[in-house]
Formats: structure tokens, sequence, C-alpha cells
């Protein structure tokens, strides 16, 4: 098992790890005051990105074979990944992801994954996050814990929180205050329907490939006429970035909050998904431009900022029957920002070999995301360890802190 890193070996991972042990459209936004300098965006890519083609794994001589016509080509080629290393690159959509990956404002999480390890969207959605190892054992989020935490600490009664989004997200829900404010977007309701079949269907190939089936020949009529794919429509570009500057228009206001949720869906590509070009690549083209605009109108405040783009779960290694990919396991993360201490790809990689594929079909995660999240709690917002491992994130012995990822 090898380590792709650009700027570290196995054994300085190992030694940040098991040593330490030892998100399209985005309709929704929620935002959190912790009273300290630093910023932290976190965005959740709803449906389950297909990390294998946001981060290609095109130097993996199984990349190809398994992804068939959905594998994004080699930096070299037409069509290309953008290049992070000799293994890894990054959808040729995410020009801006790119940039702040050679600005060293970029590191990418790759074989990543929440303890779940089932293919039900919104139980994968209560384990990313809830925190916990099951999607049931408790109403708050891991977040909000964390922001309760600092208000405690800081001696505040309580931090302001404001949320822009028709239902409060389980991540954000506790006992830290959130105001809510119903945006202007609503979620797609066919899309919420054919999530709610996907999971239904999600353990049986024979149904889940009826069902996409379904779904290709049953495309519906845009504004425009034109027929399109409800489960994997594109957003409008203007949309994306527009709830993404009113973030951070919010964030730079006196008094305004340090911390955003921003909810990004459409991500389940069961049909039709493309390669460097169709739904998908619209959708990570929405996503980036979303990030782009964040980081503009942030502005001066982008030095002192993390965003942490995450998702319930990854997707197939192997393209489905309908050209796309089904419900997974590994996936991909980023963290990305001025405060980030980037220009690297973070990974225990554990091949796509059949004999290295989690039940013959996934990518075997090798990180759990709450690592990640311990870190930037920890490096970024000054959350405790004893804090992190006993209120926030019980059960999470195995989930070991990384270190380094801000920057100090």
């Amino acid at each position: 098992m090898r380590i792709f890193n650009s700027n570290i070996t196995r054994r300085r991972f190992l030694e940040n790890t098991g040593a330490l042990v030892a998100c399209a459209a985005v309709p929704h936004a929620l935002f959190a005051n912790t009273g300290g300098s630093a910023r932290l965006v976190v965005v959740i890519l709803r449906g389950a990105l297909d990390g294998l083609a946001a981060v290609p794994a095109y130097g993996d001589p199984d990349y190809l074979r398994l992804h068939g016509e959905l594998a994004i080509a080699a930096p070299s080629l037409t069509d290309g990944a953008l290049a992070l290393d000799g293994t890894f690159g990054l959808h040729p959509s995410l020009a801006f992801l790119h940039e702040r990956y050679l600005a060293g404002e970029l590191t990418v999480f790759d074989a990543v994954a929440s303890p779940y390890r089932d293919r039900s969207h919104f139980d994968g959605q209560n384990v990313l996050e809830n925190g916990l190892t099951k999607p049931i054992g408790t109403a708050d989020g891991w977040l909000n814990r964390a922001l309760a935490a600092l208000s405690r600490g800081s001696g505040h009664s309580g931090d302001r929180a404001v949320a822009v989004s028709q239902n409060l997200p389980l991540i954000l829900r506790g006992d830290a205050p959130v105001i809510s404010k119903s945006p202007q977007t609503t979620r797609d309701v066919d899309e919420e329907l054919l999530a709610r079949l996907a999971d239904l269907y999600s353990k049986d190939d024979w149904f889940s490939t009826r069902l996409s089936e379904a779904v290709q020949t049953g495309k519906l009529a845009d504004e425009g006429g034109r027929l399109q794919n409800p489960a994997v429509r594109a957003p409008a570009a203007d949309q994306v970035g527009g709830v993404a500057r009113m973030a951070a228009k919010l964030m730079r206001s006196d008094g305004g909050p340090e911390v955003a949720v921003i909810e990004a869906g459409g991500w389940d590509t069961h049909a039709n998904q493309g390669g460097a070009k169709g739904a998908l690549a619209q959708r990570l083209s929405g996503l980036d431009k979303a990030l782009r605009a964040l980081a503009d109108e942030l502005g001066p405040l982008w030095p002192q900022t993390a965003v942490l783009v995450v998702t319930e779960f990854g997707r197939t290694a192997a393209m489905n029957g309908t050209r796309g990919t089904d419900h997974g396991t590994g996936g991909c993360a980023f963290l990305v920002g001025g405060a980030v201490r980037g220009g690297r790809v973070i990974t225990d990689w554990p091949g796509l070999a059949r004999t290295a594929l989690l039940e013959n079909r996934d990518l075997r995660p090798t990180l759990d995301l709450r690592s990640v999240f311990k870190t930037v709690l920890d490096e970024h917002l000054h959350v405790d360890a004893r804090t992190l491992a006993t209120r926030i994130f019980p059960d999470s012995s195995g989930a070991r802190p990384l270190s380094g990822l801000i920057r100090a």
C-alpha cells in the first residue's frame, strides 16, 4: 500500500496519523459566530460525489479499466486532468481549486469516508453530520457541538448563528443558537424523490439499474425546452455564485458570522454521468465557480479562511449499465483557503485492483473524515483535544487527528 502525496512520504503520513494516534446547485447556507478571527466554511455535497472523477487517479493502472468512458485522461492528453502529482489530478472543471493547489492553499484527501458503510443517502448524511458511527444516537451535529463548546469556553452566553435554509441541517442543530431564514431557491422535489428511491433500491443491483434506466428515459424539459435528467440537472451558474457571495458578504459584515455551512445538491449520478464533459462536469464547474466567488467576496478575510468540501460517501469504481456510477464508499474531500497549508494530496492509497476494492466494487476508505474534522477544529478554531474526543466526536478513538493542515 502506497501513499501519494506531493509533499509527504508514507513515513511522514504515518507519523502524522498513526503515530499521532495514535461540494452544482447551492440552495442553502448557514452561519454562526465563534467570536474569534478564523473563518470556517463547510460545504456538504449531497447525493454522493464521484471522487474518482473529481480526483482522477490517472496513474493507477486499473483506473481506466474500471471507470471506462467516465474516466478522466492523464494531464498530457486532450481534456485531461489538472495535474497534482504523478498519480492524481483534478477534474478539468476544477480550475479554481487547481489554482489554489498551486498556490499552496488546497489539500486533497483521497480514499476517505465517514464511518458509514451502507449506501443510503439519508443515513450517510446523518453520519457525516452527527459525528457518530451510526445515523441515529444524537439530535445535534458535530459542528454545533463545537460551537457550543467554544461559547462556554469564551465566557459568552451564546454565539450568534444564522441559517438561510428550508430546513436546518443536522450538522448545525444543537445548543448553539441559530436564526433561520428561508432562501429564495428551494430543493428540487423530483431530485429528492429520486434520491429516496435510489436508497430503497441501493442494495439490489437489478432494481437499481432499472431505476437508472427509468430516470434516463423519463427526462423533463427545462424552461428553455431542452430535455434534461432531473437527477443530474446542472444549476444555473449565477445561482451557485450568488449564494456563495451572499455567505461571504455576511461573514464580512461587522460582527458577522465566522462559520458557514453550505449545502450543494445534485451529485447522485446514476445515469449519463459524463467524463471531462457532461452532467457531472457541469456540477463541478458550478461548485468551482461558487468557491471562487466565495474567495473573491471574502477578500481580506480569505487568508484566515478554511473551506471543507465533503460528501456522504463515494461512488462505485466501475461504470454501471446506464453510463453512470452507483452508491459506493471511499471518495474524496477538499480543504481549501488562505489559512490552509496546502499543495498536498493526503492519502494512504489502497489501489483499484479487484482484490483491493471493498466488496469488489468500491474504493476502500483508509482515512476517516473525522480525523480531518478533528484537526481543523483543533488547529483552526482551537477546540481542545479532550472536548473533541469526548463531546464532539464520541466513540472516535480510531479516527486519529492529523497535523499541520492549518498554517501556524
